[in-house]
């Protein structure tokens, strides 16, 4: 006679196998399964590519700019104050999201504009999306979420090439280049922004790879 797991006994297997991914520096993060995909709740934050190399961290605007310029990989925190790693990791220009030595922890990887695009259209879509991804506090103006897909986003702010920080917003990148010719520093990508002003969020072509943001992975 077969026997079957039962169903709460299964989810709970299913909850905890799910429940955490480990990066080359043996940090754990918590994760989230939102539709078909699993998520990384928290943000990234790495210094190593997968096979050991460092990832310069740039302590200054003059740093950051001289990194970007070059086209080479490099994080910041948010304001460059080590402080705000703890709660929000660290803002990566997007050089080192697109690295083949891998940011992302093993099993995991960069979400395309695609994987972003199916959380966000599981999730009900961009106008009602944001909200549940927005933690239940910790945004400006009590612009907090209900977190309903344990996406658990934080206002970890983002870099903008020059080195202003905005830091009401989340931006996270994709994988999904957006080409177009700005002289100086041409190319952008696609990502996602949440705002305190309201409830949405979809995916964005704004943001230049000399930017700074924030990034989650999901598993392959």
């Amino acid at each position: 006679m077969k026997k079957y797991i039962p169903i709460a006994l299964f989810i709970g297997i299913c909850q905890i196998l799910f429940s955490q991914v480990t990066d080359i520096n043996d940090k754990i993060y918590r994760t989230t399964l939102i539709g078909s995909k699993i998520w990384m709740s928290e943000n990234l934050d790495v210094d190593k590519f997968q096979n050991g190399d460092i990832i310069p961290q740039a302590k200054s605007a003059s740093e950051w700019n001289a990194y970007s310029d070059a086209e080479e990989p490099a994080w910041c925190y948010l304001k460059y104050n080590l402080n705000n790693g703890t709660k929000y990791g660290k803002l990566y220009n997007w050089y080192a999201v697109n690295d083949p030595r891998g940011l992302a922890p093993k099993g995991f990887h960069i979400p395309s504009s695609q994987d972003w695009d199916d959380l966000i259209n599981y999730l009900g879509g961009k106008t009602i999306a944001g909200a549940k991804m927005k933690s239940l506090s910790g945004w400006f103006e009590d612009g907090n979420g209900t977190n309903s897909s344990g996406f658990s986003g934080l206002p970890s702010g983002y870099l903008l090439f020059g080195s202003s920080f905005v830091e009401e917003y989340g931006a996270w990148w994709s994988s999904t280049e957006w080409i177009y010719d700005t002289g100086a520093h041409s190319g952008a990508c696609f990502s996602i922004f949440l705002s305190y002003q309201n409830g949405s969020c979809e995916v964005s072509r704004g943001h230049l790879k000399s930017e700074g943001l924030a990034v989650r992975c999901v598993k392959d």
